[in-house]
């Protein structure tokens, strides 16, 4: 049976029914069954129960909480069943003595897929985009291997995102273009759209390193920190190009997303409102759940699912010192 994410939009209780998640609010009673859910996310008050709690955490279902603002409030995460003693110790030893090389992989894994999103554009004529290509095909790769310390690491993967904002203007309509990447709050409609993308984006890789024996406080090309699962941060990265701003610059380009309607003029359209969210969140889960031949595996694979094996290919890094290279776009694993 199909493992589905629930959106909850407007306030409300969570409780247990017999067999099923009830959710109750002004317009009456909803009845969710506990075996069809993996993840819920609240972007409004909601009131839950200790029995859901216990519930939903034996069902090793994940909530990920919001504020009203559109930002990342937290988890409720099941107790962990896939705990490793062994490999919380050999992850803390490779970001000790081998943490550049994951970092430098995934910042190139950054560069690799923006190439494959930009070349699209490219390819239907955006000649414009060459320089910008050659950049992270040619340059890039090159730049990487002359660092050797996180802050220079760090500089560069800055300086690929940026070359990215700077490409807009070549593919997207004047009224979704940005001076800058903003983020706490967002300042325009493609601030939100990014922001809100990367968070939902964050909280599904939050979700499948779950399912892997990985500690998610042990990140490498991110800071570790005792406020956010800094490994999630690290291994969605790669996904964003792909994920995110594919379903933004569809979503834009097609106008199924307009500035005049689907963003909260109170916020001076640096919000999007209930509508736009619903349609973000179904474009987005229609990626998430995509799915494509993998190279390697021969079999079909969803992007949600590449992301579980990105965790799995860094475990045999740590364990095997196998060399990681997270999911390529082109390659297709």
């Amino acid at each position: 049976m199909k493992e589905e994410s629930k959106y909850i939009f407007s306030k409300g209780d969570l409780s247990r029914k017999d067999f099923s998640i009830k959710y109750k609010n002004d317009k009456g009673n909803f009845y969710l069954p506990i075996q069809n859910i993996k993840e819920i996310y609240c972007f409004n008050e909601i009131t839950l129960s200790t029995k859901l709690l216990e519930a939903i955490a034996k069902a090793g279902i994940i909530v990920h909480f919001f504020n009203y603002y559109e930002n990342y409030v937290g988890t409720f995460y099941p107790k962990e069943n896939l705990v490793s003693g062994s490999l919380v110790v050999k992850q803390s030893l490779k970001f000790s003595n081998d943490r550049n090389s994951i970092a430098k992989a995934i910042v190139q894994g950054i560069a690799d897929n923006i190439h494959s999103v930009l070349y699209h554009y490219y390819r239907h004529g955006s000649k414009e985009l060459k320089e910008v290509l050659d950049f992270y095909k040619d340059n890039v790769p090159s730049l990487l291997e002359k660092v050797d310390d996180i802050k220079s690491i760090l500089a560069i993967e800055g300086k690929i995102w940026a070359e990215f904002y700077a490409t807009f203007k070549y593919f997207l309509p004047e009224e979704f273009l940005m001076n800058k990447r903003v983020k706490r709050p967002p300042d325009n409609p493609m601030n939100a759209l990014i922001s809100f993308g990367n968070t939902l984006l964050y909280t599904k890789t939050i979700s499948q390193i779950y399912n892997t024996h990985l500690d998610q406080t042990i990140s490498f090309l991110h800071e570790p920190s005792e406020a956010r699962f800094s490994l999630s941060l690290d291994l969605s990265e790669v996904f964003k190009p792909i994920i995110v701003y594919k379903t933004i610059f569809e979503l834009v380009n097609n106008k199924k997303i307009r500035v005049e309607k689907h963003f909260d003029k109170r916020y001076n359209y640096a919000l999007l409102n209930e509508e736009g969210k619903k349609i973000f969140i179904n474009a987005f889960e229609d990626r998430m759940n995509n799915t494509f031949e993998h190279a390697k595996l021969k079999r079909q694979v969803s992007y949600k699912q590449a992301i579980k094996l990105d965790g799995y290919k860094l475990i045999k890094n740590i364990v095997e010192n196998k060399g990681f290279k997270p999911f390529n776009m082109e390659e297709k694993q």
